[in-house]
């Protein structure tokens, strides 16, 4: 028997527990349909569901009609739960999509509409309460078609004589308008149409399952009218899968029965699911599946095993979360519904919360969107919920299941960031005997992509096992920004290169090092803060359109007056959903109860007041200990810290932005050269016949290397304070975070003498004549140079070998020289002025001694070895020997002629 698992979804009050009660009573499954008003309906078992007569949890239930076994999940109408029921669009075959015909297709019709394009789930529509008075099925078609999808068709007369009216002549014709109807939604419809008279079956199943073709019956499902017709075309027309031998599951949901064990809710995608077999769920850890159940309403049949295409629940599994992927499935990405409110909860006196965290943690087992965070800073916990009708339920079920008497405080937007340019973030973590740099790329994405990770690193630079590892770390925690502390998304962060240790590193490393590197990338990219917002569709009386659109302007709405016609107008657009948030009170008292609006949730764009939330907010992310930006590298066998901007001063992996800075220059200085070339021969072409010839002049140069150079400034950004500014996305502002220049600091250079001495051929010959000889004659060229140069120039010589020598320093001319203490070497001298001082100035030490330049470089100070201070030196005296022969020939040039 064919497998099949069929979906129901609806907008709140379009009567889908209805029709759910009604396909299981047509097709044999219970014996009486239950009714929502009665209490009675078959999956409505959870007492508070049929005392507000609603669906909040999706319930399945199995039953067979012709040579098809159904899995019917029932899913939550109301907006609040409709996190609980995109969780069920992962595993479905087909979805039969339900619309009353007295409301036509809501707002959150639309909503369900894009989420089953989004998933690719087939999908059927049935027009329910056709019953009802005043129901046009002409024109509840039409709109549909023009609402949802042009390839929409009534598949009423392709189901047979018993689903119409209709008989003899009047079903044949009624029959090929439906073929033709159905035909010009496909290219391959129409051709097999136009040449043969007819379409298939299977050529019709074909389409419905690639979503070009949505069939579409009425009926009522309370009078069981147009239920067989349904049923009958699911059965035709369904889209038949085929799964592979190897095993794959899909969790949709995860729960506790009566007895408080652990269900996990799967779909089995490929292969067989049996009793007692090992499943690889959480961090490569195995567990066992103890009993393997299929549900239909409350009671459930256990099985031995489970074969591919069935739905089932499982105990015995402790990892499993809602989306995860078991075998051979990958993990699905973030929903694309996600709460916009997050309340504080307010616990009974005397409750530990730290006592009570556990247990609200397994409710977010079982809704994932619900997000219980402990805020350290106010000592509260915070959840996220869709609306009011969800925390009244959600106080029922903390009652219910742990006996506490919660309520919640006052309510704020669910805010997120991103970034408006590209950064580098790097993360270093190097406490003694650890070792991980982790180099990442931050990018924006496109508005509503969320977090998109990979990795761009050759494994000649880091190992495929630990860029694995860091790609886990990137997606395991929520990663918040730095302007209120909100989870980052839109973003593209890509691993581009990396550094391992082959004996220190291990995997905590670069866990750390990983968190921090996107830290540090956050501290230097320009921030943009988001906010929800609503899309509306309000509908109102022509007299009241101004107030409204006034109402609009003040509610920072962007809106248009779409439709207005016998007396009704009625303005589409969005809005920050802060504002919105009571609206629909207003709406009803100013029009007097004639006006209605709908909403839906359009996206996260940027918000429209930032600087006063983040005001508000009073978020410092330099203060946030738990999310560090700075680095952690070694010295002298002790770990110290970095902060996050001066990171790349002692990072020891080169940027990935070094090799593509000079090009990028290079191309922009040519193109803008190219620019003005074009623009100085136009102007030839138009200067007058007696006109000379026209050159580029130093300015215009200058000018062109500014701009050129300019192209790869943004690539190397080091910034410090807070600095706001505006940057349009969409047609918002986004408010940025930017920082500023650091000051520039006092220049030293310390030459290590002897090594100076022994590197210069002029001074090691002079050497071995008279070593005092050298040492003066460098002394004296030093000084020279430190007059050319202008910076503080120290030169150090060992004297460690002089028993009882003290440390000694005097100035000469205009340098200072040192001579070291018993025991200590020029080396150890420039290591400690440069451990105590790198801080404070800017210092470069000349030598070229390897190790020394290994230590003196983890101190974030500048190298230049013994030649390179040569050839500068040199440099410098031809510069300086060029400015006296001009002068010289200026002030011979200046002197007065004199004829005799």
């Amino acid at each position: 028997m064919k497998q099949l698992t069929l979906g129901i979804l609806a907008h709140v009050d379009a009567g889908k527990t209805t029709l759910s009660e009604a396909l299981l009573f047509t097709a044999g499954a219970i014996r009486k349909a239950g009714r929502v008003d009665k209490k009675d309906a078959f999956l409505d078992n959870y007492e508070l569901e049929r005392e507000r007569g609603i669906t909040i949890f999706s319930k399945q239930a199995v039953f067979s009609y012709e040579d098809l076994r159904i899995t019917l999940l029932d899913t939550p109408g109301h907006v609040d739960f409709s996190t609980e029921m995109e969780r069920t669009l992962q595993v479905l075959d087909a979805a039969v999509l339900l619309i009353s015909a007295a409301d036509g297709v809501q707002s959150h019709t639309r909503t369900l509409w894009k989420l089953l394009e989004s998933y690719q789930v087939p999908v059927f529509l049935f027009v329910n309460k056709m019953d009802q008075p005043g129901a046009d099925q002409e024109k509840i078609l039409a709109g549909i078609q023009n609402q949802l999808s042009g390839n929409c068709v009534d598949f009423t007369p392709l189901v047979g004589a018993a689903a119409t009216e209709s008989k003899g002549a009047a079903l044949e014709a009624d029959m090929q308008e439906a073929m033709e109807a159905v035909a010009i939604c496909d290219e391959e419809l129409l051709n097999s149409f136009l040449t043969d008279g007819r379409i298939s079956q299977e050529q019709l199943r074909e389409k419905i399952a690639e979503r070009k073709v949505f069939p579409c019956l009425f009926g009522s499902a309370l009078r069981l009218q147009g239920i067989e017709a349904l049923l009958s075309a699911i059965a035709a027309y369904a889209p038949e899968k085929t799964y592979p031998e190897a095993f794959g599951a899909r969790v949709f949901k995860v729960t506790r029965d009566s007895q408080g064990s652990r269900l996990t809710h799967m779909k089995i995608t490929g292969g067989t699911l049996k009793a007692k077999m090992e499943l690889t769920c959480a961090e490569d850890k195995k567990e066992k599946v103890n009993q393997i159940r299929v549900y239909s309403g409350e009671r459930f049949e256990a099985v031995n095993e489970a074969a591919a295409g069935s739905v089932c629940a499982v105990t015995g599994l402790l990892g499993t979360m809602a989306g995860q992927g078991l075998g051979m499935e990958k993990n699905l990405e973030s929903p694309f519904l996600t709460p916009v409110l997050s309340y504080c909860l307010l616990l009974p006196e005397g409750t530990d919360p730290m006592a009570v965290m556990p247990k609200l943690k397994e409710l977010e087992e079982e809704d994932p969107a619900l997000s219980f965070t402990w805020e350290e800073e106010l000592k509260e916990i915070h959840v996220h919920v869709m609306g009011e009708v969800q925390m009244e339920i959600l106080k029922v079920l903390i009652r219910e299941r742990f006996g506490l008497e919660i309520a919640f405080g006052k309510g704020r937007i669910v805010y997120k960031e991103t970034i408006a340019d590209t950064v580098e973030g790097v993360g270093h973590f190097e406490p003694l005997r650890h070792y991980a740099e982790v180099h990442l790329l931050l990018e924006p994405g496109e508005p509503g992509s969320g977090l998109q990770f990979e990795a761009d690193c050759s494994e000649d630079i880091l190992a495929r096992n630990w860029q694995r590892l860091i790609l886990t770390h990137l997606e395991e925690k929520q990663h918040r920004g730095v302007l209120t502390g909100s989870a980052i998304t839109d973003m593209k962060i890509t691993l581009v290169s990396g550094r391992a240790h082959q004996k220190h590193t291990e995997g905590g490393d670069f866990r750390k090092a990983t968190y921090r590197a996107v830290r540090q990338g956050l501290m230097e990219a320009m921030s943009v803060l988001l906010e929800p917002y609503y899309e509306f569709r309000l509908e109102i009386p022509e007299e009241m359109t101004g107030r409204a659109m006034t109402d609009m302007e003040k509610l920072f709405a962007d809106f248009t007056l779409a439709e207005r016609a016998e007396g009704r107008c009625v303005l589409t657009g969005c809005a920050p959903v802060e504002t919105m948030r009571d609206y629909q009170k207003e709406v009803y008292a100013y029009t007097r109860g004639q006006g209605s609006l709908t909403v839906r949730l359009k996206g996260y764009m940027p918000c429209h007041n930032a600087d006063e939330v983040i005001e508000e907010r009073h978020y410092d992310p330099e203060a946030d200990l738990r999310n560090p930006a700075g680095s952690v590298f070694c010295s002298h066998g002790a770990g110290f810290v970095v902060p996050w901007n001066q990171v790349k001063e002692y990072m020891h992996v080169e940027s990935c932005f070094a090799g593509d800075r000079k090009a990028i220059e290079e191309s922009a200085f040519q193109e803008e050269l190219e620019k003005r070339k074009e623009a100085a021969r136009k102007r030839e072409e138009n200067r007058s016949a007696s006109g000379g010839e026209y050159f580029l002049g130093t300015d215009e140069v200058d000018a062109i290397l500014q701009q050129a150079t300019g192209a790869g400034r943004g690539l190397e950004k080091k910034k410090e304070g807070w600095q706001r500014q505006s940057r349009s996305t969409e047609t918002r502002q986004a408010t940025t975070r930017v920082y500023q220049g650091q000051p520039k600091k006092e220049e030293y250079l310390l030459v290590d003498g002897y090594n100076v001495i022994f590197a210069w051929e002029e001074l090691s010959a002079l050497s071995k004549v008279t070593l005092d000889g050298a040492r003066g004659r460098l002394l004296d060229i030093l000084c020279d140079y430190q007059a050319m140069k202008g910076c503080r120039l120290i030169v150090v010589f060992d004297a460690y070998r002089l028993k009882g020598h003290p440390e000694e320093a005097y100035a000469y001319h205009n340098i200072y020289v040192v001579y070291t203490k018993e025991a200590e070497t020029a080396d150890r001298y420039i290591e400690r002025f440069a451990h105590d001082n790198s801080k404070k100035y800017q210092i470069t030490v000349a030598t070229s001694d390897g190790l020394e330049q290994i230590i003196i470089r983890g101190e974030g100070c500048r190298l230049l070895s013994s030649r390179d201070l040569q050839a500068d030196v040199e440099r410098q005296k031809e510069q300086t020997r060029g400015i006296l022969e001009e002068k010289k020939e200026r002030q011979l040039t200046s002197v007065p002629r004199i004829d005799i």
